[in-house]
């Protein structure tokens, strides 16, 4: 389905697009069984475990990341699939009462023209909502679409970004939409970490996102007591790495922090004190290892890790923080109870 010919159809009732039938779309999900959730640019599974710990169940997951599949994998089954979601047809992507995704910024190249989903035309937010849309025509519309991206998108090109994004949930799919920023120190997890989530019902509901909890633990309780050497800095390269930049980029660098900055996808490559985390341990300096980066997004150590650390540093540096997915994932479904879509 493509740009003009979606404009305009998608105005109406809360109920447009789901078709008496269905029962993951119908008044009461659950009924059926657990509320289904389906996953795209799932990663290595952050987002869908805070989902798959509060009830939900995963039927559907992809990501393009070979390594990312792997370990999606060997946590949660083999329900993912690897692939280019532009790619995949529409008709190889189950129904589900649910949609969940942590999609890439991109700018918009029509930005403005208001041509429906022409002016997304490009980004892999086009691809999530003509997937939808091909739902909403099939009778098969989610009842609520959650979405994660970087804390500047709201401002990303000037705010063109999020309003296209919004408009097209709101106005071409027919959501009732909520964002906020949130930030994993909040929820429990003592890493600087601010994203911003997308809520989307399609009925008009008093949602509310999950309250902030005090967090009640730092950084070094997190460190595990003994590493392999490989971790630890040599003489050579800790001057760099503790140096506040040259030219004209400068900032403080500081380690042993009692709530960890960003962990990045180029956690490999091993940045200065000023952007990455470092800690001491046994009067030397060393970086985090990937078990301990595991720690800060949420996992458990029974989370296997089957790839190497470089894999591991980049999967963990993109990952959603499980316990603000938890937390949202609770919200989401004590709204849906509250809508009659949720029963035990």
């Amino acid at each position: 389905m493509h740009g003009r010919h979606i404009i305009g159809m998608l105005y109406g009732s809360a109920a447009q697009g789901r078709q008496d039938g269905f029962c993951g779309n119908q008044g009461n999900p659950g009924a059926c069984g657990q509320v289904k959730v389906v996953s795209f640019f799932s990663g290595l599974g952050g987002l869908d475990k805070g989902f798959l710990d509060t009830g939900y169940e995963i039927i559907w997951a992809n990501d393009f990341d070979k390594f990312a599949v792997q370990t999606y994998r060997a946590n949660f089954g083999a329900h993912m699939v690897l692939g280019d979601i532009n790619e995949i047809p529409l008709a190889e992507i189950p129904d589900g009462d649910v949609m969940i995704g942590g999609f890439p910024c991109q700018p918009f190249s029509m930005m403005g023209h208001q041509k429906g989903f022409e002016d997304a035309r490009g980004t892999l937010f086009f691809r999530i909502a003509q997937i939808l849309q091909d739902k909403i025509e099939k009778g098969r519309k989610p009842r609520a679409v959650i979405l994660e991206n970087v804390r500047s998108l709201k401002t990303h090109d000037k705010g063109n970004t999020y309003r296209e994004i919004h408009r097209i949930l709101e106005q071409e799919l027919g959501y009732h939409v909520f964002c906020e920023i949130l930030n994993s120190a909040d929820y429990g997890v003592p890493q600087t970490r601010n994203r911003t989530y997308i809520v989307c019902f399609d009925e008009e509901v008093a949602y509310a996102f999950p309250p902030k909890q005090e967090l009640d633990r730092t950084l070094q309780d997190l460190l595990e007591p003994e590493v392999d050497q490989k971790y630890f800095l040599s003489d050579k390269i800790l001057p760099t790495i503790l140096s506040g930049g040259t030219g004209g980029y400068r900032a403080k660098s500081e380690i042993d922090l009692k709530i960890a900055r960003p962990l990045c996808a180029t956690m490999a490559k091993m940045h200065r004190a000023c952007q990455d985390n470092y800690v001491t341990q046994n009067g030397r300096i060393r970086r985090l290892t990937p078990r301990e980066c595991a720690r800060l997004q949420g996992f458990e150590d029974s989370f296997v890790i089957p790839v190497s650390d470089c894999q591991a540093y980049k999967q963990f540096g993109n990952a959603v923080t499980v316990n603000v997915a938890r937390a949202v994932a609770q919200s989401v479904k004590d709204t849906l109870q509250g809508m009659g879509a949720w029963t035990e």
